[in-house]
């Protein structure tokens, strides 16, 4: 059969910023809908993304970028690379991001959270952006890998940039190029002894030198570190404080049941999936929902599409942190499931945590996102007034 076609474009900028009804009119389109527009096919209902998702021999991850300016960038990461190579860049970069490995760090990671919240708290408002949720994972991730210095300044650069040059080659892309080369000549520059010792950045050194991984590939992985995890982290954590605000019931319940913070967590990620779209490519023709897609074409994965998906959720599109939905897509499913996953619920818990300790309601402003290729984020998010708990 022959897929269904829209003419919209999944990079205009008001989808971007607000891509929910355009994720319903897909979903209830098709499984798999064509973009002529952008040369791809949308897969936007939950049960198929998962099917294409644990599929790598018939969708791979070597072209997940939407222009082969960043594939052939990202060739030689476990990002973009399917099994076995996949496997063995994979293991190394998971080795330091399991439960067990993370363990040690919760408590670090908690503190930081509580002793944070706690002073913009006493400010009574605070820019929750700026101040929360782009300074605190820059803090822990730097302190993770183990650098500081320029590095660390240009870590919110590098990694928005890294994230937006994944899209097609529109002006957001262009202009990223030259700072997402930045962060990449600096992953492909650092040594073991520009990093702290007993950080993570110095184990991947090490796991390289006794041949766990290819030689040259340590920087590749502290690339994804940066690259991968700074930017959505970011956006989560504006999204907890913006969905607390508008829905001070929801905060109220984490704060009477302090053990919906995990459920409240993966509502969040739910709710507001932290990215737009992500890539695929088929290596042969395949079948998705009764549409015959050809080999070597591009697929985008509607994950926030997914998320909301009525098939799958009941009432998907209430924000409800009673919900627990464990098997939310924002960290995708399948062998390429967020290796970082771990460290970004330890970071949205203690966030999470913290607020529903410290506040008992907060007073937003507008708030405001700019359009952008892969991540939905807050640009600006004033809390006017925040009632300490």
């Amino acid at each position: 059969m022959n897929p269904i076609e829209s003419d919209i474009d999944i990079w205009d900028d008001d989808i971007t910023v607000d891509p929910y009804p355009t994720y319903a009119a897909l979903r209830e389109l098709g499984g798999v809908v064509h973009l002529p527009k952008n040369n791809l096919y949308a897969v936007t209902r939950y049960d198929l993304i998962r099917d294409v998702l644990a599929d790598p021999a018939s969708f791979s991850s070597t072209t997940l970028g939407f222009n082969p300016m960043v594939n052939e960038a990202l060739q030689g990461t476990s990002l973009a690379s399917d099994p076995p190579m996949h496997t063995q860049l994979r293991a190394t970069l998971s080795a330091n991001l399991t439960p067990r490995a993370l363990r040690g760090l919760k408590v670090t990671i908690d503190e930081k959270a509580d002793k944070l919240v706690a002073e913009l708290v006493s400010t009574g408002s605070f820019d929750a952006i700026d101040s929360l949720a782009r300074a605190f994972p820059l803090d822990i991730v730097a302190d993770l890998i183990g650098f500081g210095g320029h590095v660390k300044d240009n870590m919110l650069r590098w990694g928005q940039a890294a994230m937006q040059v994944i899209g097609p080659l529109n002006h957001r892309t262009q202009e990223s190029f030259p700072i997402a080369g930045a962060l990449y000549g600096w992953c492909s520059s650092v040594t073991a002894e520009d990093l702290a010792p007993g950080s993570i950045g110095r184990g991947i050194f090490d796991a390289e030198a006794r041949g766990d991984i290819p030689e040259g590939s340590a920087g590749h992985i502290i690339h994804q570190y940066l690259g991968a995890g700074v930017d959505t982290t970011i956006a989560s954590i504006g999204n907890i404080v913006a969905l607390f605000g508008r829905h001070p019931e929801q905060l109220e319940l984490v704060r009477n049941n302090p053990e919906l913070v995990p459920a409240a967590f993966a509502e969040v990620l739910r709710y507001w999936t932290p990215l737009h779209i992500w890539g695929r490519t088929t290596t042969r023709e395949v079948e998705l929902d009764g549409v015959t897609v050809p080999a070597g074409a591009q697929l985008g994965i509607l994950l926030g599409a997914g998320n909301r998906d009525p098939r799958h959720y009941d009432n998907p599109d209430t924000f409800d942190v009673t919900r627990n939905p464990v098997d939310h897509l924002s960290f995708g499913y399948g062998p390429h499931g967020c290796a970082g996953q771990g460290l970004a619920r330890l970071e949205g818990h203690a966030i999470v945590e913290a607020l529903a300790r410290r506040v008992k309601s907060l007073s937003l402003g507008e708030g405001y996102r700019v359009p952008s290729n892969i991540t939905r984020s807050f640009e600006q998010l004033q809390v006017l007034e925040v009632e300490a708990a």
